[in-house]
């Protein structure tokens, strides 16, 4: 049974010890290691997204260890009761289910940074900015969710439908044409401030005749936070079907978004090689949906489901790999 929030339930130190982790990482990355600000290569994003997955996946480890051992009280008096092994899995079940549904992110990413013409050595930063607002953003996200999903048992329904929805759009409106113009967050910052349509190095704001000008990288900026927000309506609820645990729903979104960035620059000059892994997202997330509405009649083991998901991945990939030469 789902219960209420408890302050007493919430691990303050282990929230304490993850958000040090996260930016102690978040500050090497871009205070040490992307100082000045240069075009990545497919080489070097590869280096990095593969250390990013490393990192993501290690902290399955840490997971295990902490749950096995009831750190801070995790496992035990918590919202779910959950041995090392059980948490483990579960939080690469939802680090796979966020990491596989943000490839929706890398295309729209792909399609903001051509419309603004956005320069490759500027790309890195604006996706930096734009994690670190997605870590604060979907923080809330995630304790509004649970907050109410504790609150109101039935709204797991919702969830579920709402992915169905996602499954819908995905399926008959792909092809529908993103316009940033149209973007109300956007069209809201215009009517307070003045935007110039030139492009001045990596700076999000300038001075023009003394007024404090915004530049178009930060409108890309605020189309890429307002279409990341859009996006974890479906991902976040996706996590739901499988834990409610605060700190494992928190922990594994935000690995897999921080590699993301990585991931953008890896797959952005290839995204037409794996059109059909779109039709096994399609398939992953009419899953997670139905899980959702038949959570109370059908338990579906955590195991069971991180298979399914790996295998429908996997056949999208091989699938997209083996006939694109074939059709060139």
């Amino acid at each position: 049974m789902l219960r209420f929030f408890n302050l007493s339930e919430m691990h303050i130190a282990a929230w304490i010890a993850f958000i040090a982790l996260i930016g102690s990482l978040m500050a090497l990355d871009l205070g040490v290691f992307h100082r000045r600000a240069h075009a990545i290569g497919g080489k070097e994003a590869l280096g990095w997204s593969l250390l990013w997955i490393s990192i993501g996946l290690a902290f399955s480890g840490i997971v295990y260890l902490v749950y096995e051992n009831h750190w801070d009280g995790l496992g035990i008096r918590n919202f779910e009761a959950h041995t090392g092994w059980e948490a483990m899995l579960t939080y690469l079940t939802a680090y796979l289910i966020e990491k596989s549904l943000s490839l929706d992110n890398i295309f729209v990413m792909a399609l903001v940074f051509n419309y603004f013409q956005i320069p490759g050595k500027y790309r890195h930063e604006v996706l930096f900015w734009g994690i670190l607002g997605a870590l604060i953003f979907r923080g809330l996200m995630i304790g509004g969710g649970l907050f109410l999903i504790h609150r109101f048992e039935w709204l797991i329904y919702v969830f579920g439908i709402i992915l169905l929805y996602s499954v819908y759009k995905m399926i008959r409106l792909k092809d529908t044409e993103i316009d940033p113009r149209r973007n109300p967050i956007v069209r809201f910052f215009k009517r307070l401030f003045p935007v110039t349509h030139e492009l001045h190095g990596d700076r999000f704001f300038v001075r023009k005749k003394k007024y404090l000008t915004a530049t178009p990288l930060f409108i890309c900026l605020l189309v890429i936070e307002s279409t990341d927000i859009i996006f974890a309506f479906d991902s976040i609820p996706a996590i739901f079907a499988f834990t409610t645990d605060p700190f494992i729903v928190y922990t594994s979104n935000i690995f897999a978004i921080l590699g993301l960035r990585a991931l953008f620059f890896v797959l952005n000059s290839m995204l037409d090689r794996f059109e059909y892994l779109e039709y096994s997202l399609v398939g992953v997330r009419a899953f997670i949906a139905l899980k959702m509405l038949a959570h109370d009649f059908i338990e579906i083991p955590v195991p069971f489901s991180l298979g399914f998901i790996v295998l429908m991945l996997s056949i999208g990939i091989l699938i997209s790999l083996y006939k694109k030469p074939a059709e060139s």
